[in-house]
């Protein structure tokens, strides 16, 4: 059974970082693909940061210059570290594995709360 699961949420201020985990079940180079996704109230899901199987990687624009997704293979863990935290990037934070047939596989979230 494919799992993934986060840690690293939590609450910080303005101008603040965290660092997201994402830790899976099974060996992380079966995925096509990684992603972190966030979901504030009210709003869609949207897509945050991704990381291909070869490493390569790519950011909402909101984000750019600001978190860096990145991956251990060996721990079976990718990471989203997110410097200069907005009030707008509190969310909750999902992490996404696509298998080789286009499975999504979902995290159960973990919240992050920024404050002004």
């Amino acid at each position: 059974q494919v799992q993934l699961v986060e840690s690293g949420g939590g609450s910080v201020q303005a101008g603040g970082s965290l660092r997201l985990s994402c830790t899976t079940s099974v060996r992380i180079f079966i995925f096509n693909a990684m992603g972190w996704y966030r979901q504030a109230p009210g709003k869609q899901r949207e897509l945050v940061a991704t990381i291909a199987r070869d490493g390569a990687t790519d950011y909402a624009d909101s984000v750019k210059g600001r978190f860096t997704i990145s991956r251990d293979n060996a721990k079976n863990t990718v990471y989203l570290q997110m410097n200069n935290l907005k009030p707008e990037d509190a969310a909750v934070y999902y992490c996404n594995g696509k298998s080789p047939s286009l499975t999504a596989y979902w995290g159960q979230g973990t919240q992050v709360t920024v404050s002004s």
